[in-house]
């Protein structure tokens, strides 16, 4: 991270639509002529709730520190699995093709997430070329980019959704179940539907197959001082 702190906007902007539904995502842009950095930053909630603003106090030191972080909304709960990964594969390339708007390195952008926004993150980057969650395509005017990303960082992400499923649900038939699996089989099945999704749905399942994309080693390094 540089010594020296940048200060930042915050904006609000429309990045995709569905129907009459629109898509928000969260910029915090630092200040100076870049070309910065660029996270894509994605909430947790278990797949079922949460929002952008959950981002905030991570996206504002990040912004601090000479990184442009996008925060997206994307669909989840009723609707259903991969539908979120399809919005954050668009949220990536939605950046990269304004890489010269918003003053971004186009080759250091970056996904990162929290808990079942870790495990979603780190899907996506894993498989930014995935038909499913590549599917949505970019306005005909857009430069062609893809999703793939320099790295990713995830806190404690809920990396294998069939095994918590099944811990959760074996927790909820004992005596006393901790307040966090209550409730949270019921989480999985309205996102997931089915095992065979949850399975399917651990970065590593299918690898050689689905896994199509490469995450760089190298750092994504720091914003210009």
């Amino acid at each position: 991270m540089p010594s020296e702190l940048h200060a930042f906007t915050i904006e609000d902007v429309e990045y995709l639509r569905h129907g009459e539904r629109p898509m928000m995502l969260r910029m915090f842009r630092p200040s100076g002529d870049g070309p910065f950095p660029a996270i894509i930053d994605v909430h947790g909630g278990a797949w079922t709730s949460g929002d952008l603003a959950d981002c905030q106090p991570r996206a504002e030191v990040l912004a601090a520190a000479g990184f442009l972080v996008a925060a997206p909304n994307f669909r989840h709960a009723a609707d259903g699995y991969p539908t979120s990964l399809a919005d954050i594969n668009f949220a990536i390339r939605w950046v990269k093709a304004r890489a010269g708007a918003l003053r971004v390195a186009p080759d250091r952008v970056a996904l990162s997430g929290q808990s079942s926004g870790g495990h979603l993150a780190m899907l996506a980057a894993m498989r930014p070329r995935d038909p499913r969650y590549a599917a949505l395509p970019l306005p005909a005017e857009s430069s062609a980019v893809d999703a793939t990303v320099r790295c990713v960082a995830v806190s404690w992400p809920v990396i294998n959704p069939l095994s918590r499923y099944r811990h959760a649900r074996r927790l909820c038939d004992g005596s006393s179940p901790p307040d966090w699996a209550r409730g949270m089989p019921a989480k999985h099945d309205l996102y997931w539907g089915t095992e065979a999704n949850m399975a399917e749905g651990k970065p590593d399942a299918g690898a050689g197959t689905r896994r199509t994309g490469r995450i760089a080693a190298s750092p994504l390094g720091a914003g210009p001082a």
